[in-house]
């Protein structure tokens, strides 16, 4: 069992998220046609050049790479079924504090993945979580335990999906819970799997506040801790 906890700020540098594509085929073609519009527009108006030409490149990137920084930032991904490239989940490009814990299974990732990507199976052994419905192939509702017998309600989505190897999840905007994580499922070789979980959240003041510090625990890295070897168990006893 390994275990980081900490605030987690932004890091600008480039990494494996940034390589990656983040716009679907319909949406490049709308910008390859969009871009080449507006530079055919600024051929023939001479004073509006300085203004469409530097957009139109923008466009034409897009539709070139299909890579788009809005996206990113926003961690909107409309090729996720097309291109699954980002390894880990992360709040919108802002600090929140961050919570690693992983553990060994007697079970193959394929295994574990599936388990884990049933929703429904997580209150088995998440201690504060009361029930997940899903709702269509990527959007949840949980339900879990609040102060003083309150129960706190929020939608998730899934923003990135290997299979039998990465599940990351996000709240959705207007959430009580405002928090993102990932768990991947890494073979060891010796027929047993790494499940590591990476958990950020941002608590904000007031009673939203309290409900995220009880969900969590006192100590959100005992609190994964715990749920994790109860998922050992359950896993490696079915």
């Amino acid at each position: 069992m390994t275990t980081t906890i900490g605030i987690d700020y932004w890091d600008a540098r480039p990494d494996r998220r940034e390589a990656g594509i983040n716009v679907g085929d319909t949406e490049r073609w709308v910008s390859a046609i969009a871009g080449v519009a507006l530079l055919a527009v600024g051929l023939r108006r001479r004073r509006l050049r300085g203004l469409l030409w530097p957009l139109s490149g923008s466009l034409l990137r897009r539709a070139v790479t299909g890579r788009c920084p809005v996206n990113r930032a926003i961690g909107r991904n409309s090729a996720r079924h097309r291109t699954r490239t980002s390894p880990v989940a992360s709040l919108e490009a802002g600090a929140g504090t961050r919570v690693e814990q992983s553990i060994l299974v007697d079970r193959s990732p394929e295994e574990l993945f599936h388990f884990w990507r049933n929703f429904t199976n997580l209150p088995r052994f998440m201690d504060n979580l009361e029930s997940v419905a899903v709702l269509d192939e990527d959007r949840s509702h949980w339900v879990a335990k609040g102060p003083a017998g309150t129960r706190v309600e929020w939608d998730a989505a899934i923003h990135n999906e290997i299979e039998d190897e990465l599940i990351a999840w996000r709240s959705l905007p207007g959430a009580d819970v405002d928090q993102a994580g990932s768990v991947h499922f890494v073979p060891t070789g010796d027929g047993r799997t790494e499940v590591r979980v990476v958990l950020r959240y941002r608590a904000p003041a007031g009673k939203v506040g309290e409900t995220v510090s009880k969900l969590l625990g006192e100590d959100p890295a005992r609190q994964v801790s715990d749920d994790l070897r109860r998922f050992k168990q359950v896993v490696e006893a079915v």
